[in-house]
């Protein structure tokens, strides 16, 4: 998708804020944005007409807030490539909005500094979270001792049963060649769903993920 233009809708209730996000966006010339709400129905009468690769969703909105839109969208089966912008940073709204399918969740204090790179991540088939959203999870279960099942059904519900599967056999130090055969899929499949592995856990190579499931107590 390199080279592609990335067209964006920005959701959000106060103006100054998409004026400001819209400034920093037009310093990438791969992204255009074509569109913005400033609430929640404006952006499902929008997409009703018309399309963009991106909506940039706030979730303090009127008339309908962001967890209704991604309701609706849910409900309709046209949720669009949707990353969450909000001032909130609960773990149990982060959970919602990627149950509901959110691909990103950035706050807004972050914004300046991550929303290209989100938009690019997400654009490209990734999930994406700011590093202070990361840290948040990581410290939600920072000295609690929790069995993989429980940690990835209480945070991780987002990962595929597939990517699930495979994580568990890189747990126990499977080759990619292993878990092709063992799954019956290709070693390019299994490379395919490592890569969507490591940016939901937010890692960027095998190292980083054997250290995170180390880390955070996932194997026995």
């Amino acid at each position: 998708m390199k080279g592609k233009i990335i067209s964006v809708h920005i959701a959000d209730d106060h103006q100054i804020l998409i004026d400001g996000i819209v400034a920093v966006l037009k310093t990438e010339k791969q992204i255009d944005v074509v569109g913005y709400s400033l609430d929640g129905l404006s952006v499902i009468n929008w997409f009703s007409e018309n399309n963009a690769d991106i909506l940039v969703l706030d979730i303090g909105m009127p008339k309908m807030d962001g967890i209704e839109v991604l309701r609706s969208f849910q409900i309709n089966g046209n949720l669009p490539n949707t990353i969450v912008l909000t001032s909130y940073n609960d773990v149990k709204l982060i959970k919602e909005v990627l149950k509901m399918g959110a691909r990103g969740f950035i706050t807004k204090v972050s914004a300046g500094e991550s929303i290209i790179e989100a938009i690019k991540t997400v654009h490209e088939g990734d999930m994406f979270f700011s590093s202070d959203i990361r840290n948040k999870i990581v410290n939600s279960f920072a000295g609690k001792k929790v069995t993989e099942e429980a940690y990835f059904n209480e945070y991780f519900g987002m990962l595929t049963d597939r990517e699930y599967e495979i994580l568990k056999l890189i747990a126990e130090e499977y080759s990619n060649k292993e878990i092709a055969k063992t799954l019956h899929i290709s070693t390019g499949t299994v490379e395919t769903h490592k890569k969507n592995i490591m940016s939901k856990l937010g890692v960027k190579n095998a190292v980083g993920l054997a250290i995170y499931v180390v880390k955070h107590r996932l194997i026995e």
